[in-house]
């Protein structure tokens, strides 16, 4: 990145409206993320409508700060009633439990607060880094390379969202299904409108988002269990911030556990949990004597190992979003529709067509992860509120949102029927343990890799096969291809290597 488009990527950065809506995000993501039963995943989608009238930089840096804000949010109800608020937050709980029981909690909400910038800052260089040389190789993409590189992305989402490689495909083809619902883009002729006007434009996608993540989930939590409703307030007593000697001690650790979590995090599927529980065991590998026997009993830097790795994931996660256009996770793929959203194609047009937008978001996102820490740091105590407040008040609320998120988007009634109807598929498909994540992908990538098949069809002018394996990238893609078939085995060896069953005394 030359000295003008840094500069040019600061004035964008540095604007009222940029800075309010990241500050807007982290704390947002901090309250979603400390509310078990609620993910950044939900909170992101919620506000996709929100960022229509906003500038790209100040939307897309905004969803971008509640992902990585609501992971370490994950952990202030882990540390405080051992109830993770997401996923990656669930390897704090071991350790952040077991001290706000000894009286610790304030000094563990500080050491994950820390922890967890230290991760996502780490993360944010790496995306800075990392992301421009692997978005110059999406430069010579055609037609071919876009339908594998679809194909690619739907088997990643569907294979590693959840458990059953089954359930993951079935709800990638149901996607892929909805996706074709609309105006046929080569012939123009109308498909699957069954003669209503309002779907020839296609399944819109916010509608879909918002119902399929977020009223999904409040359906689920509408269904009777309660959120905790009091903190374990004895544990915020004492000293809050570590000492300098404690920081010294899980320096190393935090470095290391973050460039686990920034790997863990560019393999598309694998998620912050398995960043999380793999930073946590190899600092447990690495510790000697007492300092190894204090893991799952009240170990500082187990905290730190979970909480930096869990949000170098993020930053991660990022790099095949915008290089590629492969989410790495579902929040990812939520953020990836709001980037199509805003008329931004993930690829190398990102960076050199629209490179002052793009590194102005990859700025903020850095930016979201200090000011992360510094809220966290000053405000953990006040934090601890949102672990009390009952479903009973949230579903209500939630429910209206995403009405009036909804219809705000186009004015339209039918838009809030999509947005029904796809938040009681996606309820259905929780209770029988089917992913919406592929769902959503099907949607974003059909078109693509609708577009991309016929046109190589064409190009091929009969020998297919021929022409995919004379072409290198494509043969790239499709070797990445088979090696995601074979990733759910892999993320299984994976979570059995990590003491991921290890009791907590409750």
């Amino acid at each position: 990145m030359d000295s003008a488009l840094f500069l040019d990527a600061l004035a964008n950065l540095f604007t009222v409206e940029v800075l309010l809506a990241i500050t807007a995000g982290v704390v947002g993501g901090i309250v979603i993320g400390a509310l078990p039963g609620l993910s950044g995943t939900m909170g992101i989608a919620l506000l996709v409508p929100i960022t229509f009238g906003m500038d790209p930089v100040a939307g897309i840096s905004m969803l971008a700060a509640i992902y990585t804000s609501a992971t370490y949010g994950g952990s202030i109800s882990a540390i405080l009633i051992n109830t993770p608020g997401t996923p990656a937050g669930a390897a704090t709980a071991l350790d952040g439990y077991q001290l706000t029981r000894q009286g610790k909690g304030a000094k563990a909400l500080a050491v994950s607060a820390i922890a967890s910038m230290v991760g996502g800052v780490v993360s944010a260089f790496a995306l800075l880094l990392l992301a421009p040389p692997l978005a110059q190789v999406s430069l010579a993409f055609s037609a071919p390379e876009y339908f594998l590189l679809a194909v690619f992305g739907l088997l990643i989402i569907g294979s590693l969202s959840a458990g059953s490689l089954l359930k993951g495909f079935a709800a990638g083809v149901l996607g892929l299904l909805l996706a074709t619902v609309g105006i046929d883009i080569l012939t123009g002729y109308p498909r699957f409108t069954f003669g209503t006007t309002a779907l020839q434009s296609g399944i819109e996608l916010v509608p879909a988002l918002i119902g399929l993540f977020s009223l999904s989930q409040v359906l689920i939590l509408a269904e009777g269990r309660e959120g905790a409703t009091e903190a374990m307030t004895k544990g915020l007593r004492g000293r809050a911030r570590p000492t300098l000697a404690e920081l010294k001690r899980m320096a190393g650790t935090v470095v290391r556990s973050s460039g686990i979590g920034v790997f863990v995090g560019i393999l598309p599927g694998a998620g912050g949990d398995i960043g999380s529980w793999v930073g946590y065991n190899e600092a447990k590998r690495f510790s000697k004597g007492a300092e190894k026997e204090e893991f799952g009993r009240g170990s500082i830097k187990g905290v730190a190992a979970a909480e930096s790795a869990n949000n170098a994931v993020t930053g991660g996660a990022m790099i095949p979003l915008l290089t590629l256009g492969i989410p790495g996770s579902s929040a990812t793929a939520v953020i990836l529709g709001g980037l199509l959203i805003h008329g931004m194609q993930p690829g190398g047009a990102l960076f050199t067509e629209q490179a002052d937008t793009t590194y102005a978001i990859m700025l903020g996102f850095l930016l979201a992860n200090i000011l992360m820490g510094i809220i966290a740091i000053v405000g953990a105590r006040y934090f601890v509120i949102a672990t009390r407040v009952p479903m009973s008040v949230l579903v209500p609320i939630i429910v209206a949102l995403c009405v009036v998120g909804t219809y705000a988007v186009n004015n339209s009634v039918a838009d809030v029927w999509v947005m029904l109807v796809a938040g009681l598929v996606g309820y259905l498909m929780r209770k029988v343990g089917v992913p919406p994540a592929p769902i959503v992908l099907g949607l974003i990538l059909g078109a693509i890799a609708e577009k991309g098949v016929r046109q190589s069809l064409v190009m091929a002018q009969g020998d297919v096969l021929g022409y995919y394996l004379s072409r290198p990238l494509s043969l790239v893609l499709l070797g990445l291809i088979l090696m995601s078939l074979l990733a759910p085995v892999l993320a299984k060896r994976m979570r059995r290597s990590v003491p991921r069953n290890a009791e907590v005394e409750a």
